[in-house]
């Protein structure tokens, strides 16, 4: 029987093309159907696209398998996305008042957009993780309600090169599938690896990849700095090929079966004469392979040390450090980590914290925590039903064959409902909104109301063209009728003087008029 509600989530990395579908249950555990993968060692490089036409054929192969699984066809689907252009800039924007004022869900709504338009030559920004606001000397994560004179919103931009986008949109439109949405790659690990008290205490998550090492740095349950190192373990395999002039393939198996990334120093008068052989023409001495690997595995650690130290979160993250990826796999990775950055709190993530079912055929080793992250981020039904190949997904007698008109009526059912909840989501936040504006104009009238009495009539004047951006329909004939005892206020001295010298002017100037008229006439 065809499954007919699912999600699906596709990772391109650098080794591997993942696609997996599932479906969520109620008690949030994530029923695997279906599971595909290609290789994508010649497509795509340091997770970024350079053979469009090689990765469309993996693309389009696993929609396939994806599809055969299932007994249905997907409409679309969601996309992990990384790469090695991806990083995170920190933003600021500012706003004064000239009065106290109570901080709204426009005000912020309004330096969100702020944030979004800072200058970003051929780069776009991927996703805007909010940080704090500083009201006052003090931060706060919700600002909205607190009355204040001065507001600074702290943004983290993850950013990267438009044509990161592009390309994968390229693909996925040849492919004939649409991408239901863009999910941050190492956000998407980090759902499915991190615990809440990690993220809430501080951890440095470390995604060793094939070709990139990416570093996440989570604080107080925030994503706080985002990088990518383009060095992974392919390094480690290129660098035994080139010094031992074998070819990769046999480099490859050499880290798989001998390499450790740390190796106690020997004792003293201890040598270490042990070789390790493939066969009769490929072999290499212990004391080689290690210094081969640890040198490079201590250069990747020590770029991850730089970027904690850049994002100046060293000293608060109290959790330490996990590790994931496939690289995670290498004997003795923790205890280099250890060694090299001095830390104590080291720890390996090969398996998710999502719960699954029926997932016996993922691998267990941390290659697939990604696009679990990123199947787990994902909301919509990603199902299309195509009535005319209903005689091929569904067979049989009885009950398990369905007419074409039978799936047409499902399948128009389905769009409606799906059509009709997200109208309906839509409308709900809309009114929310409304309601917010509402409220948040009378609170402004109120305060315009509040200085009138006291005659405070330019702080009045402030509040009430406040209330005049809102554009709020309900509130038009209050905002119409202070407009009228706004114009009834008293002149002041000022006013008076303003007046006066106005009036001076207007007279000098006829007068003036008139000296030269007479000089003109005679």
């Amino acid at each position: 029987m065809a499954v007919t509600d699912f999600i699906v989530a596709i990772e391109l990395g650098s080794t591997k093309i993942i696609g997996l579908a599932g479906r969520k249950r109620a008690d949030g555990c994530i029923q695997i159907l279906a599971h595909a993968s290609e290789h994508s060692s010649d497509c795509i490089r340091k997770g970024v696209i350079y053979n469009s036409d090689k990765t469309l054929q993996c693309l389009t192969s696993i929609i396939r398998s994806l599809e055969e699984q299932l007994g249905a066809s997907i409409k679309k689907a969601y996309v992990g996305i990384g790469g090695k252009s991806m990083y995170s800039v920190e933003n600021r924007v500012f706003r004064q008042f000239n009065d106290e004022t109570k901080i709204s869900l426009a005000l912020t709504d309004s330096m969100m957009k702020a944030n979004r338009e800072m200058a970003l030559p051929d780069k776009d920004i991927l996703e805007v993780v909010p940080q704090e606001y500083l009201i006052g000397k003090e931060l706060r994560i919700d600002p909205v309600g607190i009355s204040t004179d001065s507001i600074e919103g702290h943004y983290l931009n993850i950013i990267a090169r438009r044509t990161l986008k592009d390309k994968i949109k390229q693909c996925f439109k040849l492919a004939k599938c649409e991408i239901a949405g863009y999910i941050i790659s190492p956000v998407a690990t980090a759902e499915a690896v991190l615990t809440s008290d990690e993220r809430r205490s501080g951890c440095a998550l470390v995604d060793l990849g094939a070709e990139t090492t990416t570093v996440a740095i989570y604080k107080n349950n925030i994503l706080r700095h985002l990088a990518v190192i383009p060095l992974g373990s392919n390094n480690v395999t290129k660098d035994i090929s080139s010094d031992k002039q074998i070819d990769e393939e046999d480099a490859e198996e050499l880290k798989l079966r001998f390499a450790s990334a740390y190796t106690e120093a020997p004792k003293e008068g201890e040598k270490n004469d042990i070789t390790y052989s493939l066969d009769d023409q490929t072999s290499i001495k212990a004391a080689e392979l290690e210094e081969i690997v640890e040198a490079r595995i201590k250069e990747i650690i020590l770029n991850v040390e730089n970027q904690i130290k850049f994002s100046h979160y060293s000293d608060k993250l109290l959790a330490g450090i996990v590790i994931t990826g496939g690289g995670a796999n290498m004997p003795n990775i923790d205890e280099a980590f250890r060694q090299t950055m001095h830390s104590d709190k080291v720890r390996i993530a090969k398996g998710s914290k999502i719960s699954l079912e029926n997932s016996e055929e993922l691998p267990n080793d941390g290659t697939c925590n990604t696009i679990i992250g990123v199947l787990s981020a994902g909301k919509d039904n990603c199902c299309k039903i195509d009535p005319t190949k209903s005689a091929e997904l569904f067979s049989g007698t009885g009950n398990d064959l369905k007419s074409q008109q039978e799936m047409e009526e499902e399948r128009r059912k389905q769009e409606e409902e799906e059509r009709r909840k997200k109208a309906e989501e839509a409308k709900r936040k809309e009114e929310a909104l409304r309601l917010q504006k509402v409220k948040e104009c009378e609170a402004l009238l109120e305060e315009t109301r509040k200085y009138l009495s006291k005659n405070k009539y330019d702080k009045a004047q402030e509040q009430l063209e406040l209330a005049i951006e809102m554009n709020v329909s309900e509130k038009q004939e209050e905002i119409d009728e202070l407009k009228k005892k706004m114009s009834k206020k008293p002149k002041t001295f000022v006013d008076k003087l303003k007046d006066f010298l106005e009036d001076r002017a207007n007279k000098f100037s006829d007068g003036a008029n008139k000296i030269s008229k007479d000089l003109l006439d005679e």
